[in-house]
This record gives C-alpha cells, structure tokens and sequence, in this order.
C-alpha cells in the first residue's frame, strides 16, 4: 500500500507536468472530486482530468506549489498555492470569461481520502472571489 501523502502529492506533480495520463491514474474509478467554490462535483476520473484541462485551457502555465502536506490516517490535507497566467477563455457555467494576461496567487486547501494508492475523494476549497478580483473579473474593491 503507497504512504496516502504520496498520492495527492504525485497527483499534483501530473497536473503540473500536464500528464493526463498519470494524474488520471492516481484517482479511483468511483473517485468524486467537489469543487465548492464552483458548485461543481465531480464523478470519475475522466471528469476531473476534462475539469482540470479546462482549468489548464484557461490558464495553460498553472501550477499548484505545496505550502503543507499532512495525513491522519487515510485523510491528505494539501495546502497549495495556485499560480498562474490568464491567456485562455474560462469556461464556467456563468459564462465565459476572455484572457485577461493577469497572473493569479491563489490559496487552495484540497482534503483527499486516499485508498490504496489512488485518490478514492477529494474536497477542494479556494477562494474564487480573489481568482476572479486577480484576472479583473470582478473590481477590485467589490470584495
């Protein structure tokens, strides 16, 4: 059985490298990702791996950088700073947001029930008010 701190963090390391194939492998086939700031959520890997290049067509340099990892048990907490460039149209259910050339730093904590070696559920939390604030979507002093 891997170390359940290594399988969010090698998760992540895929999504960074843009390697579909890998960061599609370290999810469940059940597995069920709830995006809360979205509203969305998320079933099966393929639905993440199409969320997350969505994300990517949006901001094609985005990364994730690891601030902390802890586990308690077969739970993964990651706090993750976002970075990245809006050169890319963002798709959301609200519309479509065009590129702005902006870079963003945004604060994410993602909570992952690890099974085995593969990410069985996931919550992730970020503030999409300073997201959207970042690339000039919404004024700066609505917040």
């Amino acid at each position: 059985m891997a170390d359940p701190i290594e399988v969010p963090k090698r998760s992540l390391e895929a999504l960074n490298a843009d390697d579909w194939d890998a960061f599609r492998a370290t999810f469940a086939a059940d597995c069920v990702l709830e995006e809360f700031p979205t509203g969305r959520r998320l079933e099966g890997p393929d639905a993440v791996v199409e969320a997350s290049q969505g994300w990517k067509q949006a901001f094609p340099d985005l990364h994730g950088i690891i601030r902390n990892l802890v586990a308690c048990g077969s739970t993964v907490t990651v706090e993750v700073t976002w970075e990245g460039t809006h050169t890319g149209d963002l798709v959301s259910e609200m519309g479509t947001i065009p590129p702005s050339g902006k870079r963003l730093s945004v604060p994410a904590v993602l909570i992952s029930e690890v099974e085995g070696d593969k990410i069985k559920a996931t919550r992730d939390y970020f503030d999409l008010l300073t997201l959207l604030t970042q690339i000039g979507a919404v004024p700066a002093g609505a917040q």
